[in-house]
């Protein structure tokens, strides 16, 4: 069950449907679903959504269906960060985040309904964000459609991300401003062109021993394998990325980690910064 409790000036009147847009920030596929839940009272009282007034100090409840093929599995999760809103986890390599028609099962969706399951909480998975099957570290997750949608909406989330590649990228910091587009026939791999959707990444070099090089990277778009094709595309490939040219001699995946998020909570408008350290096999490669 969702409530919401309306903070209007006293003797101000507002409809429904406008309040929970404009201020609980809703989307409009979100209150048609409400809007047909059967479920929406005020004060406790059955209502009709759609010809609701409000006043200061109603309070507003509705519950939504789950609609859902993931099924729940009982898997083991990382969880670096929760509350009443959001759920942070640190995912391990190899994990996909939702399930594909080949692989129904042992991913982060259904681990997360899983935990849901055996909490006895109805919630379904809506993830703020994607990580590739082999990066690893931190995947912020919603515990509601209104949180997904306002965390998307006010564009505060920032990831910060590690990589290693080979040899010493120059200049030692800079923003790659390249364009990706999908490397047809391939449905997977994507390149930079100048047809692509835009795209942008921050770098900073955090540590190099010549042969090596970790860097710190900010995505300031989200385009499918960002990081990869943009490295590649300045020639310094992720380790183990054999996708996009990487060397496998000394990782047997792409050397990519979600190491920080930093967004603005959608309920109580404070920061929040989320840290990830560096998985071993990563770590490893600095002290060789």
């Amino acid at each position: 069950m969702t409530e919401h409790i309306v903070a209007l000036p006293e003797g101000e009147i507002c409809p429904a449907k406008t309040y929970l847009m404009r201020v609980c920030g809703i989307s409009s596929g979100l209150w048609k679903r409400i809007k047909h839940s059967g479920t929406f009272t005020v004060n406790g009282m059955p209502a009709i959504a759609a010809r609701t007034m409000l006043r200061a100090g109603d309070i507003v409840s509705y519950e939504l269906p789950i609609i859902s093929s993931v099924i729940p599995e009982q898997l083991p999760l990382a969880i670096i960060y929760e509350d009443e809103d959001l759920l942070v986890l640190d995912k391990p390599a190899g994990q996909l985040v939702h399930p594909t028609t080949r692989e129904a099962h042992g991913t982060v969706a259904n681990a997360v309904l899983g935990l849901y399951a055996a909490r006895g909480t109805q919630l379904d998975f809506h993830p703020c964000h994607r990580l590739d099957r082999n990066t690893t570290g931190l995947l912020l997750i919603a515990k509601h459609p209104e949180t997904q949608y306002q965390i998307a909406k006010q564009n505060t989330l920032t990831r910060t991300y590690l990589a290693l590649i080979e040899g010493l990228l120059t200049p030692k910091a800079g923003t790659v401003d390249a364009p990706i587009a999908r490397a047809l026939p391939s449905i997977i791999l994507r390149r930079v062109s100048p047809d692509g959707k835009p795209a942008r990444t921050h770098y900073k070099t955090e540590w190099t021993n010549g042969s090596h090089t970790l860097l710190r990277l900010r995505l300031e778009t989200g385009r499918t394998h960002q990081i990869r094709v943009h490295l590649a595309h300045l020639g310094h490939p992720l380790l183990g990325d054999d996708l996009y040219g990487g060397s496998t001699e000394l990782m047997t995946r792409h050397a990519l980690h979600s190491a920080q998020l930093t967004l603005t909570h959608p309920r109580t408008h404070e920061n929040l910064t989320v840290t990830s350290p560096l998985p071993e096999d990563m770590a490893r490669i600095l002290s060789l």
